[in-house]
């Protein structure tokens, strides 16, 4: 696929996630694409990504459909309100809940293709279907309900901190901002 990924357009202070966040130099760094109305992403499992000799790891497989599917949840978004990825406020979708049903062994050693449709766009929450295949052969399917992580979550500017960062003399064991003042943290 051409052209910059789902995920490449997240916002540096939300782009860590180990299995999508670009800035997680650990982590597996999943691209999506947009293919018509479907959203793609091809994924090479490493020799380690073994649950058994052969075959992936179970739980590498959940990470993947999540991932590509919070990222396509977010896409979509951004199409249904007619708006270009880089455009403010940003969006990003976090997993409200995930079910993954395992098809058949999931061989190692060859591209996995995870492809998703979006089934239902309602408010805040996005629901996305998913099938991860190899060699052409559906291996899983999954379902994730993606929740729009709320913009003042996402942003992290000088002024949302001074907003956020309000003392608060309740209790002794409050964090502390770096000039030794209790805060209280914007849950807004």
């Amino acid at each position: 696929m051409t052209g910059k990924a789902f995920q490449d357009y997240y916002p540096d202070q939300v782009s860590h996630c180990y299995g999508c966040g670009r800035l997680n130099e650990h982590g597996l760094q999943i691209k999506s694409y947009w293919d018509g109305e479907e959203s793609v992403c091809t994924f090479h499992p490493k020799p380690y990504h073994m649950a058994v000799p052969g075959f992936v790891y179970g739980g590498l497989i959940a990470s993947i459909i999540d991932c590509h599917c919070t990222g396509t949840a977010a896409a979509a978004t951004y199409r249904a309100e007619g708006r270009a990825m880089d455009t403010e406020p940003p969006l990003r979708f976090l997993t409200g809940s995930l079910h993954v049903d395992y098809l058949r062994p999931t061989p190692l050693g060859v591209p996995l293709e995870v492809r998703a449709n979006v089934k239902e766009i309602k408010g805040r929450k996005v629901v996305v279907a998913a099938t991860l295949s190899a060699e052409g052969q559906v291996c899983a399917r999954g379902e994730v309900v993606a929740i729009q992580v709320p913009e003042h979550l996402i942003l992290n500017t000088n002024e949302h901190r001074r907003r956020c960062l309000i003392p608060n003399r309740v209790g002794p064991r409050q964090p502390v901002d770096s000039a030794g003042e209790t805060v209280r943290i914007c849950v807004k």
